[in-house]
């Protein structure tokens, strides 16, 4: 009862069971930054080899506190990368939203202008003509 009206974070740090090997924290790395999914195992591969107790400690650490990604929430890449551009630089996004928005208002206005002006009327009265001439 307590979940009702309330919604998930759709771009927060997941592990992914689905894609996971080990315990799905590389593939949810790999979602939730947009990189390729091999790079970002073969990142941590190296930073193992290099770097084991840190990296170790790390992963382990991300797979206990990292909560699983539901199954429900699915998103394309268009989403996806909407979402991590929302996170990463909101202003920028927004900033965008607003200037297509502007720009669908423009046209809409002009539209409206058109459909509104005498030379609408005159234009479907010569079209009505010439249907009915026909």
């Amino acid at each position: 009862m307590a979940d009702i009206g309330r919604r998930q974070n759709p771009h927060r740090l997941y592990r992914d069971r689905e894609r996971a090997i080990v315990a799905g924290v590389c593939a949810g790395l790999s979602e939730y930054s947009g990189f390729n999914l091999r790079a970002v195992r073969a990142i941590t591969v190296i930073s193992l080899i290099l770097f084991l107790p840190f990296t170790a400690f790390s992963y382990a650490a991300l797979a206990l506190f990292l909560p699983v990604r539901p199954a429900d929430m699915k998103f394309d890449d268009v989403q996806a990368k909407f979402w991590r551009g929302v996170s990463n630089a909101p202003s920028d996004v927004f900033s965008t939203l607003k200037h297509r928005f502007r720009e669908l208002d423009k046209r809409v206005q002009t539209m409206e202008a058109f459909v509104t002006s005498k030379e609408f009327e005159i234009d479907r009265e010569l079209h009505r003509h010439q249907a009915s001439d026909d």
